[in-house]
């Protein structure tokens, strides 16, 4: 199998196969099959961005639980706050 090497944008018209390797910038359409588990970062609270329209969507992982207790907490931006993965409002 041969192995080329870029210097700028690749484009497929047919999907690509096997491992993806390094940093992967823009949008990601279609189905990604994960062969592993997603690695979250934990971060404090204080840590998360503003919540705003540009991060809407985005999951992060807590690791203060909103109230500086060490527990993990999964929450979501929805545009204008950050929210628990149960959809309660975190404070």
């Amino acid at each position: 199998m041969a192995s080329t090497t870029f210097s700028g944008p690749v484009t497929s018209q047919n999907g690509f196969v096997g491992n993806i390797t390094g940093n992967v910038t823009g949008n990601v359409t279609g189905d990604v099959t994960l062969a592993n588990f997603v690695d979250l970062v934990a971060v404090a609270t204080s840590a998360l961005p503003t919540a705003a329209a540009g991060n809407a969507g985005q999951v992060r992982l807590i690791n203060d639980n909103g109230a500086g207790n060490n527990e993990f907490c999964l929450v979501i931006s929805t545009g204008s706050a950050w929210v628990t993965a149960v959809g309660a409002a975190l404070s």
